[in-house]
């Protein structure tokens, strides 16, 4: 198999980023975690628990009859997968009793090590997913993560395939999703230290709880842990610039539509919330597609607020802002090169 591009997705072990020799830097472990599903004969404790070891749970999964267990382990343990034996002196360990486990539709063990690949491309070969950043799931901030480096990387390199852009466009790939995991490695990583029972980490703990009580610091945390705060450096401008787009409810010569619509077909978009027609982008008119809408909410965006309404953005494939516009077009044909690559020539 031969191929112009690799993109490595296959891990935390990636073959790929070993055989680039990418280095993974990072931290080792410190703590382990115990995680499972199975099926219990007597009905166990449900919720959360916690002991000197750290905090353990037990949820219901299929309408009670699968349980799913998450233990945390006294001592850290790097060994594999654990046994149904090792999990069932686990939960007696905690619980005083096994509950009857039995029937285990997979037992894992997860640590938190916390690492991340120190470039994301080298020439033709690119990570993404697990096989750039691994860290502990606190939030379940992983998925999020990885699916956005596909779709960060995704459309640029279709671009690139096609002629529309040069290889140039890829340098952006790591400039943006490289901070944004390095923010999820941080965040993961205070929440470990917060999950620990000595009684200056319950402190802090405490501490933080008392943050959280308030709006402000609350809000720009679930943004963080969401994805939906996510902000790339893409220069001055408008507040929406380099933030993800909100699934606006647009009115259109056709009816309502959602914005979030528009961008199925993996294209960018030129919004006009202006007086339709006044936007002129024939250049680019093979690969932006031009919307006239109107809008008369307020747009409102986690993490920033209300921000002054635009009369026009350009959105790429990824559902960021490329460029925002309020009374201006002032920097549209050169978000429209930049992003979509060089006006097309007549003829």
């Amino acid at each position: 198999l031969r191929a112009a591009y690799l993109v490595g997705c296959d891990g935390g072990r990636s073959t790929i980023r070993k055989a680039t020799g990418i280095e993974f830097a990072g931290w080792d472990p410190t703590m382990s975690w115990m995680i499972a599903e199975v099926e219990m004969s007597e009905e166990p404790a449900w919720g959360f628990r916690s002991n000197a070891s750290g905090i353990h749970a037990l949820g219901k999964i299929e309408g009670g009859r699968k349980v799913g267990v998450v233990l945390t382990e006294p001592r850290l343990e790097a060994r594999g997968e654990p046994t149904l034996r090792e999990l069932s002196e686990a939960l007696t360990a905690v619980y005083g009793t096994d509950f009857g486990v039995h029937s285990p539709t997979w037992l894992s063990r997860f640590t938190d090590m916390t690492r991340q690949a120190t470039a994301y491309r080298d020439r033709r070969v690119l990570l993404a997913g697990d096989a750039a950043h691994i860290h502990p799931p606190m939030g379940g901030q992983g998925l999020n993560t990885g699916v956005q480096d596909a779709m960060n990387l995704g459309w640029k390199l279709a671009q690139i395939i096609k002629g529309t852009s040069p290889q140039s466009l890829l340098d952006s790939y790591h400039a943006e999703r490289h901070p944004v995991a390095a923010r999820v490695l941080r965040n993961t990583m205070a929440q470990v230290a917060l999950r620990r029972t000595d009684d200056r980490s319950k402190a802090l703990a405490d501490t933080v709880a008392e943050l959280l009580g308030m709006d402000e610091a609350r809000k720009k945390i679930a943004a963080e842990m969401s994805g939906l705060g996510v902000h790339y450096d893409l220069g001055e401008g408008h507040p929406l610039l380099g933030r993800r787009i909100p699934d606006l409810d647009l009115t259109t010569a056709g009816g309502l539509l959602r914005v979030f619509t528009l961008l199925h077909d993996a294209r960018p978009v030129l919004l006009n919330l202006g007086e339709p027609g006044r936007l002129d982008i024939a250049p680019w008119a093979d690969r932006v597609r031009q919307i006239d809408a109107g809008y008369a909410g307020i747009w409102d965006l986690p993490a920033l607020g209300t921000v002054v309404s635009p009369d026009a953005v350009l959105i790429r494939p990824d559902g960021y802002v490329a460029w925002a516009g309020a009374g201006t077009q002032q920097g549209l044909v050169d978000a429209l090169t930049t992003w979509f690559g060089p006006p097309a020539t007549a003829g």
